[in-house]
């Protein structure tokens, strides 16, 4: 299962070089357009996580896991709340919600989740097997 952690690890990286965020008169924005400082830290915790993974450290890879996860969320709450602080200066509520509507979350964001959701099952499924095996063999002898 260690593969499907690598490949899972592979999509969080490729992900992130994915368009995110589109804005219609700028265009796409991958992670590092969005804030290079958020980048850096996704990078560094994939580098921890393919550290842990090569390892065999279940436990440390679900934790960088859900830190990336949340990483992931603060990001998209810190895009719709930029975008509107964005628009501040229109005198309106209404517009400034109409203007800050325009931002749009890509479908990289869709491959970033995929990458986390395979390292998940993976995880699981290599603590699982061992037992398992294990089990056989205190049967069979």
């Amino acid at each position: 299962m260690k593969n499907l952690q690598l490949i899972g690890l592979f999509l969080f990286v490729a992900g992130s070089f994915l368009p995110l965020v589109h804005i219609p008169v700028v265009g796409n924005w991958n992670y590092w357009k969005v804030d290079h400082s958020l980048a850096m830290i996704l990078w560094g915790i994939c580098l921890l996580t393919l550290v842990f993974i090569l390892m065999n450290k279940s436990k440390a890879v679900k934790i960088m896991v859900f830190l990336m996860i949340l990483l992931f969320v603060f990001t998209i709450v810190a895009v719709k709340l930029k975008s509107l602080d964005y628009f501040s200066f229109l005198p309106f509520k209404s517009w400034q919600s109409a203007f800050a509507g325009i931002v749009r979350l890509s479908w990289g964001w869709f491959i970033e989740f995929l990458g986390a959701f395979l390292i998940l099952i993976a995880s699981r499924k290599n603590r699982i097997e061992p037992q398992r095996h294990q089990d056989f063999h205190k049967e069979h002898n």
